[in-house]
């Protein structure tokens, strides 16, 4: 118990933290969200940390060698093969000025190859036991909108895979939306609402929900990545937005003509 003054950080994400008056016990986190992050954080060191062979069965000789028993990718795990030889073939492509449209191609594939890993490293930290909060939580969106972007959803009636391709420009389309929106430039949202959305919003009512945010966390900082999922027709983007103390949720739902039919925001503590 302390009487705080002066500001701190956030001891998950370093954000500074509100002044704090009177006498209390010191804050630590921004919210909700960064405390159980933090907690978890201290969960998986405690495990890293839990010795999985006793050095007292084993000789001294070998003790160096017994921290090198984490799982490692085989040197010919096809995604790992895949990304390497993009890599390369970039890396060769920029050392030759004359030809920077390979250059382009190449940085273009290296990104395709990526994705692929990112996707595979996420179906293995699925089937290590993280949960889709876990991953959310590192690519900086919901478990709900990360399990969108790499989850195997099956139609119940037909047993098949869903798809989660998006209709082309469904990325820019997003992010110009959300640009207007995190830039307070109201009419312009309004005016890509389909009818039925903007019949029940305003301007004055957008500008209060946004105030209510920035109320809440401070200055508005950033967004984490745009990433829209396929759903029917539709097209859903559930992004994570930074401000100085904290962090929300925009969920943004486009028709198929691209229109806005559905929108809301919240706190990010509450998915």
């Amino acid at each position: 118990m302390a009487n705080v003054a002066e500001p701190g950080a956030c001891e998950s994400c370093g954000r500074p933290l509100p002044n704090q008056r009177g006498r209390g016990r010191r804050r630590r986190y921004c919210n909700e969200l960064c405390r159980d992050r933090a907690r978890r954080d201290r969960e998986r060191s405690a495990r890293d940390l839990t010795p999985v062979v006793k050095p007292t069965l084993t000789w001294p000789v070998r003790h160096g060698n017994l921290d090198g028993n984490e799982p490692m990718s085989s040197p010919r795990d096809p995604v790992a093969v895949e990304v390497s030889k993009k890599l390369h073939r970039l890396l060769a492509e920029l050392e030759r000025p004359q030809s920077p449209a390979a250059a382009v191609g190449a940085a273009r594939d290296l990104l395709d190859a990526a994705e692929a890993a990112l996707q595979a490293a996420v179906d293995r930290a699925r089937a290590a036991g993280q949960s889709w909060r876990d991953i959310g939580d590192v690519l900086g969106t919901s478990r709900q909108a990360a399990f969108q972007r790499f989850g195997h959803p099956v139609d119940p009636g037909t047993g098949a895979p869903m798809t989660r391709t998006v209709a082309s420009g469904a990325i820019d389309r997003a992010n110009e939306f959300i640009a207007c929106f995190t830039a307070g430039r109201w009419n312009e949202v309004l005016g890509r609402l389909d009818d039925r959305r903007r019949e029940r919003l305003s301007v004055e009512r957008l500008a209060s929900g946004w105030a209510q945010m920035i109320g809440m966390f401070g200055a508005f900082e950033g967004i984490g990545e745009v990433s829209p999922v396929a759903v029917g027709d539709d097209a859903v983007v559930d992004v994570l937005l930074r401000f100085e103390a904290g962090e929300a949720m925009l969920w943004v739902r486009f028709d198929r003509d691209g229109r806005v039919s559905g929108l809301r925001q919240h706190p990010a503590s509450a998915r």
